[in-house]
């Protein structure tokens, strides 16, 4: 591993080649935050996948991508006189320290638990009206959701016992079979099945299980599986649309097998 020296050196010649970039090249001197926006997004779920894959080298090459994203909005914004990339820093910086009296302070704390707990209290204090305030409203609804509910969390809106979140969940699943046996209409149906992917989310929180992870491994899974029922299917010289429910099932069990 690399020396601190060595660290800020190379991070200083990152802040150096983005002035030069912005002054010598058309594109990067094009670009404004509201143009870089869409490729952050895009660089994220990059980082996401790679993660997941558990590809560090890849990891690594997204975290620079990520960190020059970072280094080019605080040159944008020091050319607006906003901010710099130190101010960005040192706020950073502060807010950590304020966050962590546990560390930099004299209060103790248990456990992680509790370290969350304290942070919500800090939060307050630094001016938020909402428990659930800096949840973005722009997050993919599964993430949003375990957020809010980890939130709440924090300032004991939870369950006495994790168990009981069962008894939430399959009383949410009759609620949706009662809409079907009423037929009523698509907002119903949609306001009931919404409420039960909620309380699923809830479950796997309780269960230190990161929904939007769990659901992103078995959407990987099924397009395995089912790639090999296609490639199965051309082997045999048919398509799947000729094919029976129960042919597509004997392979795909052999799917689960391999």
């Amino acid at each position: 591993m690399h020396t601190m020296k060595e660290k800020l050196d190379a991070f200083q010649h990152l802040l150096e080649i983005m002035e030069e970039l912005r002054i010598k090249c058309p594109w990067d001197r094009e670009q404004s935050m509201e143009s870089l926006r869409n490729l952050t997004i895009e660089e994220t779920y990059e980082l996401a996948d790679a993660i997941l894959e558990e590809d560090l080298e890849e990891v690594r090459k997204e975290l620079g991508d990520l960190i020059l994203h970072i280094v080019f909005y605080a040159k944008i914004g020091s050319e607006k006189g906003a901010f710099d990339i130190a101010d960005v820093l040192k706020g950073i910086n502060s807010k950590l320290i304020f966050r962590h009296p546990h560390v930099f302070g004299e209060r103790e704390v248990k456990d992680s638990g509790e370290v969350i707990e304290n942070w919500e209290e800090l939060k307050m204090k630094e001016g938020n009206k909402s428990v659930l305030a800096g949840v973005p409203n722009s997050l993919p609804a599964m993430i949003k959701s375990h957020r809010i509910q980890d939130k709440a969390r924090a300032v004991g809106f939870d369950w006495d016992q994790k168990e009981q979140v069962w008894d939430k969940v399959h009383e949410e699943i009759n609620e949706v079979k009662q809409e079907l046996r009423n037929g009523n209409q698509k907002e119903r149906m949609e306001e009931e099945l919404g409420d039960l992917l909620f309380s699923v989310v809830n479950a796997a929180r309780l269960y230190d299980i990161e929904p939007e992870t769990a659901l992103e491994k078995t959407n990987r899974k099924f397009i395995k599986r089912f790639r090999y029922l296609e490639s199965r299917a051309g082997e045999m010289g048919r398509s799947l649309k000729e094919m029976s429910l129960e042919e597509m099932e004997a392979i795909w069990q052999e799917a689960k097998s391999t």
